[in-house]
């Protein structure tokens, strides 16, 4: 399905375009589309919770080979956790300055369903409720995090879980392999929830095209614009900067022997489908073996710089839409989950898409918002890749210059 996911959702949301156009406003399409789009969001709401939180279990307990390689494992996540936060913070101060999607009104019209994991009220804004906000929804009982939704919860429980299994199980331990294969049969039940993006495509695109008079595709180009912008700024000025002062790689050297994987890596929008060529460039770059067999692999799975940055643009592109108003503390919210959201991110129904639930439940915006951006998703998620890809080379670069692996 994967393959085809893009041309299907293209013709989707040109039947729904259609059909708002041919009949505009018929009460029975309309309750038609709600179904629809009703009957797509409970597949993702029935699947989320567990999808959320033995993806990250399985993320952390991936990190096992850093107990062998102590120096450089924590060197990798130390990058990664470094430049996944330069991203995400460049894609929030770029969507601040330039917001073009706000010359059209926001589609309020539309009726959107609750969440019930509002992490940060509108009305937060001491420092002080940021803390106690967080920490009481961080720290609660993992069974009523799962109930509840509670996206940070779920990732916080995971976590600490995942790195008390880390310690006591040995690296053969049968209890990690099963905990690989309940994740790999979630990603099934995910995979098996993509055939049911089409419906909900055809039924939100109506509604929308229907109640918001068209806006909705200037409003998708401008923030698809500024998305592909701030990925080409990340990719061009921040990991070329510091691949030559924490690396002294020269960034034309970098593009030069890059340029394959990241040819490779827009054409397949898959980093692991890339990383025979990037053990290429990493060797024609003069990193060790050591090295890159430990770094390109790990960040495959968990580095997401350019996944990342979308995720923070999209949170306030779809609050917009959607006529919430997020505050400055919900914004550090929003920063928060999209770099947890980027461990392991999983294949629903692209990419980006389980870690985006995680955003948006965690910030109170209606997941209806997943079906908007699959409009766009796929042209989208090359350049994400892309700057993934870019992400984990330089990574290999900056960590073998400074990893004692003698």
């Amino acid at each position: 399905m994967d393959r085809y996911l893009f041309p299907t959702v293209l013709m989707a949301a040109l039947v729904g375009f259609a059909l708002a156009w041919a009949f505009p406003s018929t009460p029975w399409l309309l309750e038609s589309a709600a179904l629809f789009k009703n009957l797509f969001l409970s597949v993702l709401k029935m699947i989320v919770a567990p999808l959320v939180f033995f993806s990250v279990l399985s993320g952390i307990l991936r990190l096992d080979a850093a107990k062998q390689l102590r120096r450089i494992g924590t060197l990798t996540v130390v990058y990664y956790v470094v430049t996944t936060a330069f991203a995400i913070a460049l894609g929030l101060t770029v969507v601040f300055v330039f917001h073009p999607w706000t010359s059209s009104p926001p589609l309020s019209a539309i009726e959107t369903a609750s969440t019930q994991a509002t992490l940060i009220g509108a009305s937060d804004n001491a420092f002080s409720d940021l803390l106690g906000n967080l920490l009481a929804q961080m720290f609660v009982n993992p069974f009523a995090a799962l109930t509840n939704l509670n996206i940070l919860g779920i990732v916080t429980n995971s976590i600490v879980l995942g790195l008390a299994l880390l310690i006591v199980l040995p690296s053969d331990s049968t209890v990690k392999t099963s905990i690989h294969e309940i994740t790999s049969a979630i990603y099934k039940l995910a995979s098996w929830a993509v055939w049911m993006v089409p419906v909900g495509i055809v039924g939100i695109v109506y509604e929308m095209t229907t109640n918001a008079n068209s806006t909705l595709i200037g409003q998708l180009a401008a923030f698809s614009g500024i998305v592909i912008a701030t990925t080409l700024l990340h990719m061009v000025i921040v990991l070329p900067s510091i691949g030559w002062f924490a690396g002294r790689t020269h960034p034309f050297v970098l593009a030069k022997k890059a340029f394959r994987p990241v040819v490779v890596a827009l054409s397949s929008s898959s980093s692991a489908a890339t990383l025979p060529v990037s053990f290429q460039a990493a060797n024609d770059l003069g990193v060790s073996s050591t090295t890159s067999s430990f770094v390109l692999p790990l960040g495959a799975t968990i580095n997401m710089d350019g996944t990342a940055l979308f995720e923070g643009i999209a949170a306030i592109f779809l609050a917009y839409l959607f006529g919430l108003d997020l505050s400055a503390i919900a914004t550090v919210t929003v920063f928060i989950v999209a770099m947890l959201a980027s461990i392991g991110a999983p294949g629903i129904p692209s990419g980006s898409m389980a870690g985006m639930q995680m955003v948006l439940l965690a910030v109170g915006i209606p997941l209806e918002g997943i079906l908007i951006l699959l409009l766009v998703e796929r042209p989208l998620d090359t350049i994400r890749t892309a700057a993934n890809v870019l992400g984990d080379l330089v990574g290999c670069v900056v960590i073998d210059r400074h990893a004692d692996l003698t």
